[in-house]
């Protein structure tokens, strides 16, 4: 992962530690030896946060959640998975790429198969800058109207 993209899961942690601090919240979190970006645990309770800037295979990411929870490795009984899609999965046209729609796919399954999972996509309206270019000046102002929806889904 870039320096960027570090700085913004560092920067989501941190603000979801502000906005709700019941959950101990962590980036890199190991599950099975895979780290996922950014993790909140309280209780029984288990907020997994996948972010997506321009992986070849995001349904990866949730294919190795699921596949974890399959094999029982979470000790939670109320997971919420979000996955974070950038804007390099948009298509100039309108719509998302095959490679996200994919991605939900597989997360729509997986919610349907455990009653105790919720699965939610959600949009980062950025085409992230590529290594070593400039950081687009409003990504603070990004990544909080992203932390919105996040701690919007997080909230129900």
């Amino acid at each position: 992962m870039g320096e960027f993209a570090e700085a913004v899961q560092d920067y989501m942690c941190n603000s979801l530690s502000g906005q709700i601090p019941s959950f101990d919240w962590q980036t890199e979190y190991d599950v099975a030896g895979t780290p996922v970006d950014v993790v909140g645990k309280a209780e029984k309770k288990l907020h997994l946060i996948e972010l997506e800037w321009k992986r070849a295979d995001p349904a990866d990411n949730t294919a190795k959640i699921f596949r974890h929870l399959e094999a029982g490795e979470f000790e939670a009984n109320e997971i919420i998975v979000l996955q974070i899609f950038t804007d390099h999965y948009a298509l100039s046209g309108g719509g998302v790429s095959s490679k996200q729609k994919n991605a939900e796919f597989v997360g729509k399954v997986a919610a349907e198969t455990f009653e105790h999972l919720t699965y939610t996509p959600v949009s980062f309206k950025m085409n992230p800058p590529k290594r070593g270019s400039s950081w687009p000046d409003d990504w603070e102002r990004v990544a909080d109207d992203t932390l919105d929806v996040i701690v919007d889904n997080l909230s129900r």
